[in-house]
């Protein structure tokens, strides 16, 4: 194997994490900020790129970060490496409630193809590039679905869904259309595009976006419930005009504010 055999555990229901058990000289890469603790000898070292092309010279190093730059990831990650002499464990957390989901690449036939933020950790060797799409309509309207990050290698990569997630294995020439933002990633023989809603009263009136994506098989295709957009629009909804939270949950939060002279 390419990249390093790492051991993992993933623990809790809604805000889960997963531990990560390194032998002596193997490490794991993160995106920074999913960092949650660690035993005494694991080391942690900022590193250009994703770890994958250290063989490769300042060129190969650039370009692999380069590619993160791409996508809006920084052009750092954070490689966690054991110098003890024995097994240590270093763990991280989800960004937000939902599902830590591991993936054997050796599995995959080498590559899996995800939401840009959807990467969490990976065992070290595994690149972390973009996925560039083909067809002009994924490039205009495809939003989040445009620029998505594909997972190479022979390791475990570990991603997070929000909310619940659904598995759903498709067979040569199934179809399964999904909101752009709910697609948590998939196999690489699955046929990705864009298409629109159609229907004037589903444009104007809808409320779900113009635009959807078809996933075609064969192939096995995860989708979250709750993707990160979503909830962050309602919380953005949630909040009070002015920081007010008088009558809040009510129907008559805004008329008792008229009432009370804060607007």
């Amino acid at each position: 194997m390419n990249a390093h055999e790492i051991d993992f555990q993933i623990f809790g229901e809604e805000m889960q994490f997963v531990e990560i058990e390194l032998d002596p000289q193997e490490a794991v890469v993160a995106e920074a900020g999913s960092f949650m603790m660690m035993d005494s000898d694991i080391k942690m070292d900022t590193i250009f790129g994703d770890g994958s092309n250290q063989d490769k010279g300042v060129l190969g190093k650039i370009f692999s970060a380069g590619k993160r730059m791409l996508t809006g990831e920084s052009l750092f990650m954070t490689a966690f490496l054991n110098i003890g002499q024995v097994k240590r464990k270093v763990s991280f957390a989800s960004p937000y409630p939902g599902k830590i989901l591991p993936i054997d690449l050796s599995e995959t036939q080498g590559k899996f193809i995800c939401q840009k933020d959807a990467f969490l950790c990976a065992a070290k060797g595994v690149s972390i590039g973009i996925e560039f799409s083909k067809r002009l309509g994924r490039g205009l309207f495809g939003g989040e679905g445009f620029i998505m990050q594909k997972l190479e290698g022979d390791g475990l990569a570990f991603v997070h869904a929000g909310g619940t997630l659904a598995k759903k294995e498709l067979k040569s020439g199934e179809v399964l259309r999904v909101d752009t933002g709910c697609i948590v990633g998939f196999t690489q023989h699955v046929d990705y595009d864009i298409e629109f809603v159609g229907g004037i009263k589903n444009t104007v009136f809808g409320g779900e976006g113009l635009f959807y994506a078809t996933l075609r098989g064969p192939g096995t295709v995860y989708v979250q419930s709750l993707p990160f957009s979503r909830l962050a629009g309602r919380v953005l909804a949630a909040i009070p005009s002015g920081g007010n939270t008088k009558g809040e949950g009510s129907i008559l939060g805004g008329i008792g504010n008229l009432l009370d002279g804060d607007n």
